[in-house]
């Protein structure tokens, strides 16, 4: 009789803290995922401005001492802009541009960049 008692308090406290414990599971997971940091146009526009002031309206520099970025390959760019936010390309700015940009957002920007048109924009190849 002792042995049944125990397995029934076992499988009854398991129930119980299975039961008090499944309500908060959703909220403790929302807590942990915080929400994705925005990456959609409006962003890329706001974040275009700023490369503008080096890179050229629409990443079409003025001047050789900074690369035209319109019209270059989006892998390219997302690989160069990875390499400037992780430290394996050196550049204080860009390093300071990209730094705590996730891979959506450097997506997104290499995405805006490879679209437009410069000598370097190749329709067939940049869609």
């Amino acid at each position: 009789m002792n042995k049944v008692v125990a397995v029934m308090r076992k499988y009854l406290m398991t129930f119980f803290v299975a039961a008090t414990l499944a309500p908060a599971i959703p909220a403790m997971a929302a807590e942990e995922g915080e929400p994705a940091p925005p990456h959609g146009a409006e962003w890329v526009k706001e974040k275009a401005q700023v490369c503008a002031s080096c890179h050229g309206k629409a990443g079409v520099s003025q001047t050789p001492m900074y690369p035209t970025i319109a019209g270059q390959y989006e892998s390219y760019l997302v690989h160069a802009l990875k390499a400037y936010r992780d430290g394996d390309r050196n550049n204080a700015i860009m390093a300071g541009q990209v730094q705590g940009m996730t891979d959506a957002q450097l997506k997104a920007l290499a995405r805006f960049y490879a679209k437009q048109e410069s000598l370097l924009h190749i329709p067939e190849l940049n869609p």
